[in-house]
């Protein structure tokens, strides 16, 4: 099997698809799949669109859906509308309300007056209906293991102790992974999967190159946004909010 992977395109299709179409995605008959390693959504302006291509995908069988942090953020936004709590700046600042509205269809001026019958609209969604029941935490192949932050680990240390179980960890042991920073956790923690390859978005790949590797800066001018790798991690994160691209990578496996 041929495996697209990408991450963090946070509603921004039109790189999506032209990443997928220069790394050959749209090219042939042999089977393929689209690994999102997670953020579907917020940030981009192209909720609607980005919904209805991975529906499209999924529909065909050419989808792995990892769950990240942001499909965390958008089941708390609509748990705290349900429950009559505002719209925190945490939603609006990692733009999980104004993916909200785009998918609500109503505009951001009028939705701060009617959040209930935004969060209604958005739990008729696809994203909501159809594409998140079928996301889950990671998917492992025979030399890989896609997920979105890092591998479950406990609360003991700062850095998290290592889980030998992690694939049998509780969803709350995933949700909190979902934030970690893989390539600190492969490099420098030394957390990794004997013998196999971890696949990583959340934290942007310019991290790896200016503070593991000294290349380049970590955000901004000079930052270096192609994908970090070392010993058992690819992290693919493009930062595409800033940079415009989204990392690509093809793996057969």
């Amino acid at each position: 099997m041929k495996y697209y992977v990408v991450s963090d395109v946070h509603g921004y299709l039109t790189p999506l698809r032209q990443a997928l179409a220069e790394a050959g995605f749209f090219d042939g008959e042999e089977p393929r799949k689209l690994v999102l390693c997670g953020d579907m959504m917020d940030r981009g302006g192209e909720a609607c669109a980005m919904e209805a291509f991975m529906t499209e995908l999924l529909a065909r069988g050419q989808l792995i859906y990892i769950r990240g942090n942001h499909e965390d953020l958008l089941e708390a936004l609509l748990t705290d509308v349900a429950l009559g709590r505002p719209v925190s700046e945490l939603h609006e600042i990692n733009g999980t309300w104004d993916t909200a509205c785009q998918l609500a269809g109503i505009d951001k001026a009028l939705a701060a007056r009617c959040p209930q019958e935004v969060a209604r609209r958005v739990r008729e969604s696809a994203l909501w209906r159809t594409l998140m029941p079928a996301s889950v935490d990671f998917y492992e192949t025979e030399h890989y293991v896609f997920l979105h932050g890092w591998l479950p680990y406990s609360e003991l240390c700062g850095t998290g102790e290592p889980l030998p179980d992690w694939r049998e960890a509780p969803p709350a042991a995933w949700r909190r992974a979902q934030w970690a920073n893989g390539m600190e956790m492969a490099c420098l923690v030394g957390y990794r999967v004997e013998g196999k390859t971890v696949v990583c978005g959340h934290w942007h790949a310019s991290y790896g190159h200016a503070l593991l590797e000294g290349r380049g800066s970590e955000r901004g001018e000079g930052a270096i946004d192609t994908p970090f790798r070392a010993e058992g991690i690819l992290a693919i994160d493009a930062c595409t909010a800033r940079s415009g691209r989204v990392n690509c990578v093809v793996l057969e496996d």
